[in-house]
């Protein structure tokens, strides 16, 4: 991970980036006349972006558009760090020192935050020559005469979340397994201060969990049930928020195999459990006044002889009967059980993160999280802030009890397929089922996985939810 640390002065030594919003605020920096009138040149072409030279120091200037409102502002700052990022590594540079003109904290956190992310690489199986596929860019040197220590620190914090939750994503199941998940987790809680619980296949049977089991038994390798709690003493919740992350850590579609393309990028079908344990990670370690359990049902849906085939009727963790009608909607059935489970905790909110569908991914695409529930209009709306904070947008489908009916089974007394309207809310209607307590859905299938680099959003896993979780848990 790239170093971020709090400059004290303006080194001369290492490249300057500047961030700034407006002529007058660029003063203080001391730049020659033929670097200020590159720099002035660039404002009136509209140029975003200005790499100069200052005598021996080279400077990028971003320059802001204030005239955008405060997080899509925010958000612009995000993506202009991404493009200074790619011309600092392209020119082989290691270590800068990012300035605010402004004073604006926010907004150099902001600007840091898209550094760090975009910044990221997966290379754990690079091994011919390491060091020519890794990103130049070690350190970031920050330069704000505002800026708080714990903003900073708490920044750190979530950048190793939000990375953490993208090695998981990327890791295949060759490595990281049901088993070697659940040990990752207890590894995070170790670290972070949080109680962790592993459930083997010989207690999940014992508690009667017919849809992770059911889900699993097409697998050599057992399913696993992780429990995680932080409750700290100045908790400010009296009872606790669950967290429920979907953990399939690789999905062939079980007998409805999925065809052509469909296999390649199923490793992130565990994308929710990253964003769950990740976010457990980050507020444990920030040590933020909150009591949160997560819960983590993992398994592969794979395919043998004893696999479960559309037809079958499964007797879930709450009682409730289920019509299979199709093996590849597997998600929802572990989750049912992992959601009934956390009732016993009589939780004042569930939040529940899964790639579940194609058809909110195919509703929205790759460019926010599809959401719905039962939670209160005020719950809503803050969750809503913070996914503006962090651009990691909610997009909030009906959740209409005529939906309802189109899960009724005629052999048992729900299926687990909705029909060909309204897919991504059937799925969260089947999960509303199994838990009573205020509950939101968040099918993150378009934006945890991508196919190519999105601005400061890598290839691959992009640990979306860990800064959403993060930015709502820090403002309760």
């Amino acid at each position: 991970m790239t170093v971020l640390k709090r400059a004290k002065s303006l080194p001369a030594e290492t490249m300057l980036v500047i961030i700034a919003g407006k002529k007058s605020s660029m003063n203080r920096f001391r730049l020659s006349e033929s670097a200020i009138a590159e720099i002035n040149k660039a404002w009136e072409s509209d140029r975003k972006q200005v790499q100069v030279s200052n005598g021996k120091q080279q400077v990028i200037v971003c320059l802001k558009d204030n005239s955008a409102e405060a997080h899509t502002r925010k958000e612009m700052l995000r993506r202009s760090a991404a493009q200074a990022v790619t011309a600092i590594n392209e020119q082989k540079i290691q270590h800068i020192t990012l300035a605010d003109a402004d004073d604006n904290t926010g907004e150099i956190l902001a600007f840091a935050e898209g550094m760090l992310l975009s910044n990221y690489q997966f290379l754990r199986y690079k091994v011919k020559n390491p060091a020519k596929d890794a990103n130049s860019l070690t350190q970031v040197d920050v330069f704000s005469a505002r800026l708080k220590d714990q903003s900073l620190d708490r920044l750190k914090i979530v950048m190793q979340a939000t990375f953490m939750a993208r090695d998981l994503v990327n890791e295949p199941v060759s490595t990281l397994d049901a088993v070697k998940l659940a040990k990752e987790f207890q590894e995070m809680g170790k670290d972070a201060g949080f109680r962790v619980e592993v459930f083997g296949k010989s207690k999940i049977e014992s508690l009667k969990m017919g849809g992770l089991l059911a889900v699993n038994r097409g697998s050599d390798i057992p399913p696993t049930f992780t429990v995680m709690e932080y409750k700290p003493r100045n908790a400010k919740n009296k009872k606790p928020v669950v967290l429920v992350g979907k953990g399939v850590v690789f999905d062939t579609g079980g007998y409805n195999i999925k065809v052509g393309a469909g296999m390649e990028t199923m490793k992130c079908d565990m994308g929710g459990a990253a964003a769950v344990g990740a976010s457990m990670w980050a507020i444990a370690k920030a040590k933020l006044p909150v009591h949160v359990i997560a819960l983590v049902p993992a398994t592969d849906n794979r395919i043998n002889g004893s696999a479960y085939v559309a037809g079958d009727v499964l007797t879930m963790y709450s009682g409730l009967t289920v019509e299979v009608l199709n093996t590849d909607a597997e998600g929802r059935l572990i989750l049912a059980d992992a959601l009934a489970y956390g009732e016993q905790f009589d939780p004042q909110l569930v939040l529940e993160f899964s790639t579940l569908t194609g058809a909110a991914m195919a509703a929205i695409g790759s460019y926010g999280i599809v959401a719905m529930g039962t939670a209160s209009e005020r719950v809503k709306q803050k969750l809503k802030t913070s996914g503006e904070n962090v651009y990691e947008r909610l997009a909030e489908f009906p959740f209409w009890p005529e939906y309802d009916e189109l899960i009724k089974s005629d052999v048992a007394e729900i299926k687990n397929l909705g029909g060909p309207y309204g897919g991504a809310i059937t799925a969260g209607k089947f999960l509303a089922q199994f838990v009573k307590s205020p509950f939101m859905h968040f099918d993150i299938a378009g934006p945890a996985f991508l196919s190519a680099k999105d601005h400061y959003r890598p290839k691959g896993g992009t640990g979306v939810g860990v800064r959403l979780l993060f930015d709502y848990f820090a403002s309760i």
